[in-house]
């Protein structure tokens, strides 16, 4: 046990007032707290400086090209799936200045970043931590770590979520990231919410965690508290809206390259980039490099996504031309190609991609479709052209 704080693995109860204790804890402490909060017709994650901006009651409805907020019938703070927004916005964020130098005269002066902001994330969903999980494992490990990414994840608070209500379009019980947090968090939350109870089991997750809660008014938590707890995450795994069959899919879609399902998607994909830009762990960026009159220039790094036409561009044109080519990079990427490259797969379930596609393509179904008629392959190979 820390000096001042409670054990990894206490379990404790604490009242719907005290998330807002929560939060005045963590900014006492120099975060800055990022949680859920409802704006234009959607939950997406943004500052929050109290109980009051949490979006009580609120709830989505989801399914292929289609969201929804809607009201709920009690006050749960946590009653939804999962938004537009990713954590991924604040550890990588969508255009991030890598440095500016400066001309005075004859003298060029570098000017870094500053990168020393305290995050804590409030309402991380257990495919979201598998997510940032896998992020780590993208920008932390190997020969060059991205420094800036390993500064802001160093600096991060992570207080997960277990889910009480599944998506129309989550798998993430097929992709064993949820829905319950099992690592990697400071603290976890549970809602539970019957007649007129509504309290949260918390779960302690590390040193810095259990410093927080011992902050805050609790009691310990019962056996029926813990019962309670995993009778709501064994609820929502039984209410999936998709499944996807994991059992060789990588050697499935590496050696179907020319499937004719691949023909059907590219004549509904808009190559739009949404599922790219919505997916928590998509990493692709480009560099653009940006001067002034007055003597300053920036290097400044933006996503960027497989689904552009110049994103593949070389010498003589684009690798990859068509439609049907960047669909079948993405999701052969996605899904099999990431475990070559980082050990895991590049999918945590969280349905986001089939959510926000403008046409409700569906990474499960598609799947599903070359697997049932994989005998209608032309020719080999390992996908990757």
């Amino acid at each position: 046990m820390a000096q001042d704080g409670l054990s990894v693995g206490v379990k404790a109860v604490i009242g719907r007032e005290e998330i807002g204790a929560l939060i005045a804890a963590l900014s006492a402490r120099g975060w800055r707290v990022l949680g859920p909060r409802v704006r234009d017709g959607a939950i997406i994650y943004d500052d929050v400086a109290g109980l009051d901006d949490l979006p009580a009651g609120w709830t989505d409805t989801q399914e292929a090209g289609r969201y929804r907020i809607e009201r709920r019938t009690d006050a749960a703070l946590f009653g939804y799936a999962v938004g537009p927004h990713s954590w991924k916005r604040f550890l990588h964020p969508p255009v991030e200045r890598l440095w500016q130098a400066r001309r005075e005269g004859d003298k060029v002066t570098i000017i870094a970043e500053k990168n020393d902001e305290k995050f804590a994330f409030l309402g991380v969903r257990a495919c979201e931590l598998a997510a940032i999980m896998v992020q780590d494992r993208v920008f932390m490990e190997g020969p060059y770590p991205d420094t800036a990414y390993r500064k802001r994840r160093e600096n991060t608070f992570l207080i997960a979520v277990n889910c009480g209500e599944a998506g129309g379009t989550c798998f993430c019980v097929s992709m064993k990231t949820g829905p319950k947090a099992q690592a990697g968090f400071d603290l976890a939350l549970t809602e539970l919410i019957e007649g007129e109870r509504h309290e949260f089991l918390v779960e302690v997750g590390s040193e810095a965690g259990g410093a927080v809660l011992a902050d805050l008014p609790r009691r310990p938590a019962a056996p029926e508290d813990i019962a309670a707890a995993e009778a709501v995450t064994a609820r929502t795994a039984n209410a999936m809206g998709r499944t996807l069959e994991t059992e060789g899919l990588k050697e499935l879609l590496q050696g179907n390259p020319e499937h004719p399902r691949w023909d059907d998607v590219a004549q509904r994909c808009l190559a739009c980039a949404n599922c790219t830009m919505v997916c928590p762990t998509c990493f692709c960026t480009t560099i653009a490099d940006v001067s002034a009159l007055d003597g300053t220039a920036e290097r400044v790094r933006k996503w960027d996504s497989c689904f552009s036409l110049d994103f593949s561009y070389i010498h003589g044109g684009s690798v990859r031309k068509e439609t049907k080519s960047r669909y079948r990079q993405w999701m052969t990427h996605k899904l099999a190609h990431w475990i070559d490259q980082f050990g895991t797969s590049g999918c945590v379930g969280c349905g986001r991609c089939i959510t926000w596609c403008p046409v409700g393509i569906d990474i499960t179904e598609e799947a599903a479709s070359i697997r049932a008629d994989s005998g209608k392959c032309q020719e080999g190979g390992n996908g990757r052209a």
